[in-house]
């Protein structure tokens, strides 16, 4: 509903929360949830959209190449526009609240899920977007970067999703092999299960941003979301101890 000249969301049951046209080119408005509510209203957004995917039977298998009960499709996003909408508000306004308004020139993204979210970030904050293949293209200018990354620069690394971290490592380093700065990486998911993540991203001085967890998803598909217990149980158990699930699901 429109109102005011903005777009009114009831996504949740306390004040509503107001965002520009999803048409307009636009900056984003001092005026956001706090960290508590963003993660709350991410999980449930991908829970309404079926970004998230639970199946304790035949399990899927990540990009880290560990298997898992569940699975997260953030690329799902980009065809639901008022919720692409919001999520990129959030995203945005979470990496200038925790690091600053005007301390990035230029924002990435990691071939191929961080791509467009790294455009629609860039959008909001004004600056120039680049992408980060995951290895060079093997013709032409064999490059690994497209688009234009200069030395000095301070650049975000905008991606979909985290896991264990691996892959934000690599694009990482092809952006400071330009002689460019990358300190900080943001992302709409993170797994939030293998606690040595966090510890490997800071002592390559990387610090990660996030909207949600899988504590967020799991709490909001409990309150608001109908799936079998026996599934959100499975679900839990490996979300406690993932290393001794993928261990007894591998043999």
């Amino acid at each position: 509903m429109k109102q005011n000249g903005k777009y009114k969301f009831n996504l949740n049951k306390s004040t509503p929360i107001f965002f520009s046209d999803p048409e307009e080119l636009k900056m984003i408005s001092s005026n956001y949830p706090a960290n508590s509510e963003i993660a709350k209203l991410t999980a449930r957004m991908l829970l309404e959209v079926q970004a998230v995917h639970f199946n304790s039977k035949k399990p899927f298998t990540l990009a880290s190449g560990l298997l898992s009960p569940t699975y997260v499709d953030c690329r799902k996003l980009i065809s639901f526009p008022r919720v692409r909408s919001i999520i990129m508000d959030f995203l945005t306004i979470t990496v200038m609240r925790n690091v600053g308004f005007e301390v990035f020139d230029n924002i990435a993204g990691g071939e191929t899920a961080g791509i467009p979210f790294a455009a629609l970030v860039a959008e909001r904050m004004g600056l120039p977007m680049s992408y980060i293949r995951k290895k060079p293209k093997g013709y032409g200018r064999n490059a690994r970067i497209e688009g234009s990354i200069y030395e000095n620069q301070n650049v975000l690394l905008v991606e979909d999703l985290t896991t264990d971290g691996g892959s934000k490592l690599s694009f990482v380093e092809a952006i400071r092999e330009t002689g460019a700065n990358c300190s900080h990486t943001a992302v709409i998911f993170y797994y939030d299960i293998f606690p040595e993540t966090e510890k490997i991203l800071g002592e390559k001085g990387i610090t990660l941003h996030k909207l949600c967890t899988w504590w967020d998803v799991i709490k909001e598909a409990k309150e608001n979301f109908r799936f079998d217990s026996e599934t959100l149980s499975e679900v839990e158990e490996f979300l406690e101890q993932p290393r001794k699930w993928q261990t007894k699901r591998s043999k």
